[in-house]
């Protein structure tokens, strides 16, 4: 008889078992809540619709639901895996009362985004002062990524159209806080629109930066703390103008559709005007080269607007474009960002791409669909969304070290949030003892401990 190896052992599965909490470490995103000040910051913020005699407080019940998205939930029944644990989050609302207050939300209008926003704005002040250099504001300057976010419907709902790229949904307009390399990054503004909304709606770009910044702390509206970055989608005319009009305080690196004018000036550009790309890291990166554009290319554009262009040999099998020049990729952007060397400016804009990490890890957190049919009512849902991505920016910028800070909803739902507890009393005391066994129990009970260090919201 042959030894069979690697099968798995049988178990008996049955049900009764008491004393055991799934989604145990989901209490660090509880934790990282009240210690933030999230949860009396929503509840104050949503007192004007509570009704009289309610039992559930409507702060709460919308902050069980984001922290049902921030653990992978993508609809409001998901709801349920916070009732079925009580002892982790508390009281949880029956799914007929969350539907309610999302309805009543939705037929609030803009005073419920606005009172829900300006919550946010608030702790998200406190939590940066918490995170010390943690902070994403800690070199001197915050950076902000605007970009568009495809979000497929299945059904017919309010305002799913055509989309660009030939399916059908919503196209709604994101703005992230980027967290840099040892981070991840933490949305600031969701603007939600119909799925033929175009990628380069200037009005769009410019109501998206404006609910950006205003969720930022009040001095990173001077001395040019903030710097906007868009693909080519916000190089327009009037997007650029209105960034300029607030060159004060405001920096942009912003990408540029490649234009004729524009790729007539690239093939001028002589060979020694041409300067190698770097990498973050200071090195040369082989095959690329930066060159800065003037005369005519600028004419009509905003004042103090540069013009950097970047080519670089293509990879193996791609197929160029028109625009692109002597067998070399081109791309361009437009800053207002003076006294730094054109390489480092590139480099900067290059790093936009981690934009793209931030929309992947909104789908996995709730974008995925919007789950409600009216327009109001997915506005709500964007917020939510918008709330549980910030719990898990802000738990790691908080409680974690080293590499767990840079990991995304997904490792983070695996490794931590999924953990199983027994639920011990003593003295009086509600105790969570993760399993022995567990190969990140001592990240989830480090973090927790990190967590209960920090002061209490005044």
């Amino acid at each position: 008889m042959k030894k069979r190896i690697g099968s798995y052992p049988r178990v008996r599965v049955e049900g009764g078992g008491r004393g055991v909490v799934s989604q145990a470490g989901g209490v660090l995103l509880v934790e990282t809540a009240r210690r933030a000040g999230l949860d009396q910051a929503i509840s104050a913020a949503l007192a004007p619709w509570r009704k009289r005699r309610a039992v559930h407080d409507p702060g709460k019940v919308l902050l069980d639901v984001a922290l049902a998205v921030a653990l992978g939930g993508d609809c409001l029944a998901d709801v349920a895996v916070l009732q079925a644990e009580p002892a982790v989050f508390g009281p949880v609302a029956p799914d007929p009362t969350v539907s309610r207050l999302i309805d009543t939300l939705a037929g609030a209008g803009p005073r419920a985004l606005v009172a829900v926003r300006r919550a946010r704005a608030e702790v998200r002040q406190h939590v940066w002062r918490l995170a010390g250099q943690n902070a994403p504001d800690q070199q001197g300057e915050v950076v902000v990524d605007i970009d568009g976010v495809l979000v497929v419907a299945h059904s017919e709902k309010q305002d799913a159209a055509a989309t660009w790229k030939k399916t059908f949904g919503h196209h709604p307009l994101f703005a992230f806080v980027d967290h840099g390399r040892e981070g991840s990054g933490e949305p600031v503004a969701g603007l939600l629109r119909p799925g033929n909304a175009g990628s380069n709606t200037a009005a769009d770009h410019i109501e998206a930066a404006r609910l950006a910044l205003a969720q930022l702390p009040k001095k990173h509206r001077r001395g040019r703390r903030t710097l906007i970055r868009t693909d080519s989608g916000g190089g327009t005319h009037e997007f650029l103008d209105w960034l300029t009009a607030r060159g004060r305080w405001l920096s942009y690196s912003v990408g540029m559709v490649i234009t004729e004018q524009i790729h007539q000036a690239v093939l001028k550009v002589p060979t020694a005007a041409w300067t190698a790309a770097v990498e973050p890291g200071g090195e040369i990166r082989d095959g690329a080269w930066v060159a800065e554009l003037a005369d005519n290319c600028l004419t009509g554009w905003p004042k103090g607007m540069r013009l950097i262009v970047r080519k670089e040999r293509p990879h193996s099998g791609a197929q160029l474009r028109i625009t692109d020049a002597d067998g070399m990729r081109i791309t361009c952007f437009a800053t207002n960002t003076k006294n730094t060397p054109i390489a480092r400016l590139e480099l900067r804009h290059r790093q936009r791409a981690r934009a793209e990490d931030r929309i992947r890890t909104a789908r996995d957190t709730g974008l995925r669909n919007l789950p409600l049919h009216q327009t109001a009512q997915n506005r709500i849902w964007l917020e939510i969304v918008q709330i549980a991505l910030d719990l898990l920016a802000w738990m790691p910028m908080l409680a974690l070290t080293g590499q767990t800070r840079r990991w995304e909803p997904k490792r983070l739902r695996l490794r931590l949030f999924s953990a199983t507890a027994q639920l011990v009393t003593s003295g009086r005391r509600r105790i969570l003892r993760l399993a022995r066994h567990w190969p990140w129990t001592d990240v989830i009970t480090s973090a927790f401990e990190r967590l209960r260090a920090l002061p209490n919201p005044g």
